[in-house]
């Protein structure tokens, strides 16, 4: 039997359209095209025509066993233009410069690929890539939003090296991240009616663990990675969010693509960046492990052991409740507020009691110990709801449990 050739494409392979713009990072778009190749997706390359003056259509071709053109007056007979977004399954775009996003919100068509996008009927992911100065232009930010209030995804630019000697907000994400953002959104699609029920809207979560500084070398912590937290990042941003990620201790985990980080280290710290992020927020999930309390005071140089003698105790303080004080004085009317609970017994009564104290309209219960929750690359929990609802998530990858989430999220912002 022959084998099958390159370019016919088994009936199950989901059809993805990777526009590529003009961008100095369109190179990167060649990984992207690979790991989307890779992992059973039938990918079709439409590149600007600036595109191919960073990339040439033989390398798209090659890569990707389709022919690889900008033009809509080529194989007529075939009606590129609308066929190719017509029977896609995800159109992405990567780089997206400032130009595309522009054509894309005003609905021009002047290429085969905003003629496909003007086609397509399903999920559109744009991960920007351009200097700054272009992606804060009021202009562009428009675009943004109004490309955002139609469905469609606009993940946010990474911060980093631009060309030349420039730095700063604009920098096109890693090709991985990019392609777990495009793996989700199409996974939401086979889940009819649920890929963009995020879209417009602002969330801020928080991950990882506080700190708390007792000496110039050590500290009080805790044992949370920041995983679950992050799961629940990427996968709002695949719901058609915007994210803002106050991440707490986290340096082993990649930025997510499409989200604004911002790093903090202590309880304080992680209070002022959440509440100033919260501020106009829909939403505030907070997955951090936050310190309960902190030392009293912090000793300007490291402790010394001394012989024979014992150390003093240490005092502690406490430190301030974030999702107590989220809870009780909500930013803005409407705003939901998650918390999380990590129990080692009695869960479901702590767990109620809890969300008693707390306030806030859902918690996620989680039950911890040595090799249990923290680090994992999957989590169980149970979801209560003020309302008295009661949602079982049952043991699997932390993405699920964050899908869950946002499932409930979603049912009471809307």
């Amino acid at each position: 039997m022959s084998e099958r050739r390159v370019n016919e494409t088994a009936p199950d392979q989901p059809k993805v359209v990777l526009g590529v713009g003009g961008g100095i990072a369109a190179y990167k778009a060649c990984e992207l095209l690979r790991r989307l190749s890779e992992s059973g997706h039938d990918v079709r390359v439409v590149p600007t025509a600036s595109a191919l003056h960073f990339v040439g259509e033989a390398t798209w071709s090659a890569l990707s066993g389709h022919p690889a053109s900008h033009e809509v007056w080529e194989t007529v007979h075939e009606v590129p233009h609308v066929r190719i977004g017509q029977a896609a399954d995800l159109v992405v775009v990567a780089p997206a410069t400032a130009d595309l996003l522009a054509k894309a919100a005003h609905g021009l068509a002047d290429d085969l690929l905003t003629n496909t996008l003007l086609t397509a009927r399903c999920p559109v992911v744009f991960a920007p890539a351009m200097h700054t100065e272009m992606w804060e232009h009021p202009a562009t930010q428009e675009n943004v939003a109004t490309l955002r209030r139609r469905g469609a995804v606009v993940i946010e630019p990474a911060v980093g090296r631009l060309t030349g000697v420039d730095t700063g907000k604009g920098r096109l994400p890693e090709p991985g991240e990019i392609f777990d953002v495009c793996h989700r959104v199409l996974a939401r699609a086979a889940a009819a009616g649920r890929r963009d029920d995020l879209s417009g809207l602002h969330v801020v979560v928080s991950a990882g663990g506080t700190r708390e500084p007792l000496d110039p070398v050590r500290f009080l912590g805790n044992r949370s990675s920041g995983k679950q937290g992050y799961a629940l990042a990427r996968t709002a941003v695949a719901r058609g969010a915007r994210v803002t990620l106050v991440a707490a201790n986290t340096a082993g985990l990649p930025d997510p693509a499409g989200v604004d980080v911002v790093r903090v280290g202590t309880a304080v710290q992680l209070r002022e960046a959440v509440l100033k992020a919260a501020a106009d927020a829909d939403a505030v999930v907070m997955a951090a492990a936050v310190a309960d309390f902190r030392p009293a005071h912090y000793a300007e140089g490291k402790i010394k052991k001394r012989d024979g003698v014992e150390p003093e105790p240490i005092a502690l303080v406490r430190n301030p409740d974030v999702l107590a004080e989220l809870s009780a004085e909500r930013a803005r009317p409407g705003q939901v507020v998650v918390g999380f609970a990590a129990e080692t017994d009695d869960v479901l009564a702590n767990g109620r009691a809890k969300l008693a104290r707390k306030g806030c309209d859902l918690l996620v219960v989680n039950e911890v110990g040595e090799h249990r929750t923290f680090g994992s690359e999957e989590n169980e929990a149970l979801v209560l709801g003020a309302d008295g609802s009661e949602t079982p998530v049952p043991h699997g990858p932390k993405e699920a449990l964050a899908d869950t989430v946002w499932d409930l999220v979603a049912e009471r912002v809307r």
